[in-house]
């Protein structure tokens, strides 16, 4: 890869993978601390100062991908709050969106699982990057839902990141039931809960409560949101 490389935004996405997979193969071979920053720059094409001008430091290199991931996220929540689309299945849009590009390079994302497993500052580092996933969400939905109690959003925004993550891992470790339409239909099950059963007037025996699901879901799986919107009650 030549030095001007970098220069147009497509680029700069391709030259940041090859960051990460060049760093990957690294560390795995070698190790975190006895792979020296000019040897992901060799391994990449560039000089020492090129990558220096990209990444603060060499835990960067591993997380690359993310950075821009982060910056394709917040403009696809914009573009939702823009559009009027439903503010909570923006944010689960955008773990789809976060899960479709590992599950695209899933060797890429298998090889960053086992280096980062064994090196205390990656874990750390990558626990950082996931909350910033996290606040991202919740941001979106402050800015879109003022009303709602922040307890609430930051609760959604939690259970979206969690089932991510754990399909996510699941899915680097070999699980081959953990797939897009997997996480689709776990996401399908934390977004009803936001919609709220229609009450009820005070009459004993006159409550009704709507309940949406998705086609796929057994008796047991209906059943089961039927008794949760029957016990449901308003967060203060």
């Amino acid at each position: 890869m030549s030095e001007g490389v970098v220069a147009g935004e497509s680029d700069a996405a391709d030259f940041r993978m090859q960051v990460v997979a060049e760093s990957i193969r690294l560390f795995a071979e070698h190790g975190y601390e006895s792979t020296t920053v000019d040897a992901v720059a060799a391994a990449a094409g560039v000089s020492r100062r090129t990558l220096f001008r990209q990444f603060r430091s060499k835990e960067d290199f591993i997380f690359a991908d993310h950075e821009q991931l982060l910056v394709l996220v917040a403009e696809q929540l914009a573009d939702a709050e823009e559009s009027g689309a439903d503010p909570w299945w923006s944010v689960c849009a955008g773990a789809e969106r976060v899960f479709a590009h590992f599950a695209t390079h899933r060797d890429l994302a298998a090889g960053r699982y086992r280096v980062v497993s064994r090196v205390p500052a990656l874990r750390d580092r990558e626990l950082v990057t996931t909350y910033r996933y996290q606040r991202l969400f919740e941001e979106s939905l402050r800015r879109r839902l003022p009303d709602v109690p922040r307890v609430r959003q930051v609760a959604y925004a939690a259970a979206v990141t969690g089932a991510h993550n754990h399909l996510l891992r699941q899915m680097v470790r070999g699980d081959e039931s953990a797939t897009a339409d997997a996480l689709r239909a776990e996401l399908q099950r934390i977004h009803s809960t936001m919609i709220e059963p229609v009450h009820r007037d005070s009459s004993p025996g006159n409550a009704v409560t709507v309940v949406m699901h998705g086609a796929d879901l057994s008796a047991d799986d209906v059943a089961d949101i039927v008794r949760k919107r029957l016990t449901w009650h308003a967060v203060p």
